[in-house]
């Protein structure tokens, strides 16, 4: 007599805490948001890619999809920040070339969903969700005046208006290239970008330090801490020889 097939093993299921399950939820919506943009995905999607039922998801998230990016697009803010948070040692051009490694990594990670959150034009946009772009931003140029020596912090001088409109203007330029670098596949090379992008920070920095006092004190500090195998140094040996072609431009005694 032949025995009956063993019947398939019963999965255990595990309920989660409402923390938990909201985590869960969260992360599946900003799988599917990372590499689409919002108005493409779908409640059901996201209780597919959770594994959970469509309900559930409401239940959680009773205001829908737009709820659901909200969150999902907070989430991914606070990712965002942390990739500015470094330490403040070593010079001030290596530390901020690895904040870009952290940041254009998270753009190579999350492309389609970077792309619809910088440049708008999403039925899911709404000024809660440009406030949680707007709040990137500030951090951002928070934690690049703090690796140029300016904070808000008890005991710390605050940034004048021009190195802060001149720091704001940097992440303003970091954010268009990397939409450009998507547009282009990626390329150049991330490192490529990088040092470019680091190079376009050390050249505004020396041409408001020509006008503006404060910058100018700021990098004479800076420089102190720089060497010649770093950044700066590097774009100094590069840049040194084109501007001695300008020497003719300067007043002959």
């Amino acid at each position: 007599m032949t025995s009956a097939p063993a019947a398939p093993p019963v999965r255990a299921y595990r309920r989660l805490g409402v923390e938990e399950r909201r985590a869960q939820l969260l992360g599946a919506a900003l799988t599917l948001f990372a590499h689409r943009a919002p108005d493409d995905v779908s409640i059901d999607e996201v209780a597919v890619a959770a594994g959970v039922s469509r309900p559930l998801v409401y239940r959680y998230f009773p205001g829908g999809r737009q709820q659901l990016y909200e969150a999902a697009l907070g989430s991914a803010a606070e990712q965002l920040t942390l990739c500015f948070a470094e330490p403040a040692a070593g010079p001030p051009t290596e530390r901020v070339s690895r904040v870009l490694d952290r940041y254009l990594g998270f753009v190579d990670q999350h492309d389609a969903g970077f792309s619809a959150l910088l440049r708008g034009g999403s039925v899911a946009e709404t000024s809660r969700t440009s406030a949680i772009v707007d709040g990137v931003r500030r951090a951002a140029a928070e934690q690049i005046l703090l690796h140029l020596g300016r904070g808000t912090g008890p005991g710390q001088e605050p940034a004048g208006p021009r190195l802060r409109m001149m720091v704001k203007t940097w992440i303003a330029a970091v954010e268009a290239a990397s939409l450009i670098w998507l547009d282009e596949d990626k390329q150049p090379a991330a490192p490529d970008l990088r040092g470019w992008l680091v190079d376009h920070l050390i050249a505004l920095l020396t041409a408001t330090a020509a006008s503006d006092d404060e910058t100018a004190a700021v990098v004479a500090e800076l420089l102190g801490q720089e060497t010649s195998e770093g950044p700066a140094g590097r774009l100094a040996a590069r840049v040194l020889p084109v501007a001695g072609r300008a020497a003719h431009l300067l007043p002959q005694d």
